[in-house]
């Protein structure tokens, strides 16, 4: 049968990992598909610097995206250069060319992947994008083909690698933040500029694709309320420690009385929980559904090679479409049209939370903090404090019993005027529905 052919755009990490595989692995690709993927042409800024896999011969190689898309023998693009700015005009000339689209690229999918599904299938072309959350893992596939049968109550995620790396290292080693990142950097699990996943804009932009292919909704990634880890010390793992938890930055979407409510932000988890074993750089995805109950989902959520997988095996199910025709293909996100989300506010929820104060010490401080508390009818679980030899930054910590999100928030404000608070209270959840 006549063999498929590739054009890439991209040639960093994943580019070549997917090129890579494409190459040592053609033959077992072969034998699955029946018929032959050939890559065609490869894109970058300065092509004739990359190495490629000696299997793919002369290979064309250009430094302007649009000679892939109007390449007349290209049957898929696969976009691997991130962002939204020039990775949109490729995607956009490609389904204007008819050619179907392999891509991993979570910030363009999760702010119009929607839009741009609707304009492939006017183009009688294919849009996949298993890669784009979690790497390694087939999450995409799980929630558009596996459980689609059931109906799914909630999701929680690890789905930012490099914050979860950080955080575990500071809890093992009892580094500050600074530290653990600045190595993170030189290992090359950070950007230099770290932002988007040490402030959570990674992870939310992977949860809004997973809430739409679950819930059926299409989400705006500024909806989901969004906090970050660089407030996280060692003292909270410490004081996580004595309470039985651990610190996560956890991606989550719940479907509650009020609505679909989004959140990505750091929370104590039960150190019982499969969650709470997720270390290092990896990922992972429980799925609880209402039929089915709960599954769970753990690999590499980056890197070269396991992403590269996710883009192969996009490429090989796009493939097998083209060369078998398939006049009713599966949307990427899993319903048929999506709805439009109505945010639901994450202060309507009820939990239990985590309040770590630094204080300059002095007597009254417990009694102006339960104070506040009381008044906004939150009543405390715990007050914990560990030995320290500081009286002009002394951590301590209260756990409240489940109260209005709401009310908590509200009581934070009123705090922050306290004139003994060294910094403002740090405020996390306790995960209970896990």
């Amino acid at each position: 049968m006549q063999e498929v052919i590739v054009g890439v755009v991209g040639l960093g990490n994943v580019g070549l990992g997917a090129l890579q595989i494409l190459a040592e692995n053609a033959d077992q690709i072969a034998l699955k598909l029946g018929f032959r993927l050939q890559v065609k042409v490869v894109c970058s800024r300065a092509p004739e610097n990359k190495a490629l896999p000696p299997e793919l011969g002369g290979v064309m190689r250009t430094r302007d995206w649009r000679d892939v898309v109007t390449h007349p023998e290209v049957d898929i693009v696969a976009e691997l250069v991130g962002g939204t700015g020039a990775a949109r005009g490729i995607i956009d000339a490609a389904i204007e060319n008819r050619k179907s689209v392999v891509t991993a690229n979570k910030e363009l999918m999760a702010l119009c992947g929607a839009e741009i599904w609707d304009r492939a299938i006017s183009a009688g072309i294919n849009l996949a994008m298993e890669a784009s959350v979690a790497g390694g893992i087939p999450i995409h596939a799980v929630l558009r083909e596996g459980i689609s049968g059931d109906r799914i109550t909630g999701i929680y995620g690890i789905l930012n690698g490099t914050c979860n790396y950080i955080l575990t290292e500071i809890e093992s080693r009892a580094a500050e933040f600074s530290a653990v990142l600045a190595e993170a950097q030189r290992r090359g699990y950070a950007e230099a500029d770290p932002s988007a996943d040490v402030d959570g804009h990674d992870a939310r932009s992977k949860l809004a694709i997973l809430a739409a292919l679950a819930f059926g909704e299409r989400i705006t990634p500024s909806d989901i309320f969004t906090e970050g880890i660089r407030r996280i010390s060692p003292v909270d793992f410490q004081y996580a420690a004595t309470l039985d938890h651990t610190i996560r930055l956890i991606a989550a979407a719940r479907q509650t009385p009020s609505g679909l409510i989004l959140s990505v932000r750091p929370a104590l988890i039960p150190k019982s929980t499969i969650l709470a074993s997720v270390r290092g750089a990896y990922n992972a995805v429980w799925v609880r559904g209402r039929y089915g109950e709960d599954t769970f989902y753990y690999g590499q959520g980056a890197g070269s090679r396991p992403t590269g997988v996710a883009v192969v095996s996009d490429l090989m199910r796009v493939a097998r479409e083209i060369r078998n025709g398939s006049p009713e293909r599966v949307s990427p996100f899993a319903h048929e049209r999506l709805g439009e989300y109505q945010p639901i506010p994450v202060t309507l929820q009820n939990r239990a939370f985590y309040l770590r104060f630094r204080v300059v010490d002095r007597p009254g401080i417990i009694a102006a903090l339960s104070r506040i508390l009381a008044a906004k009818n939150i009543s405390l679980d715990a007050v914990v404090q560990l030995p320290s030899e500081s009286k002009s930054n002394l951590p301590f910590v209260i756990t409240t019993e489940r109260s209005s999100e709401r009310d908590v928030r509200e009581a934070l404000g009123e705090m922050s005027g306290l004139d003994f608070l060294v910094e403002p209270p740090l405020a996390l959840p306790i995960e209970t529905a896990l």
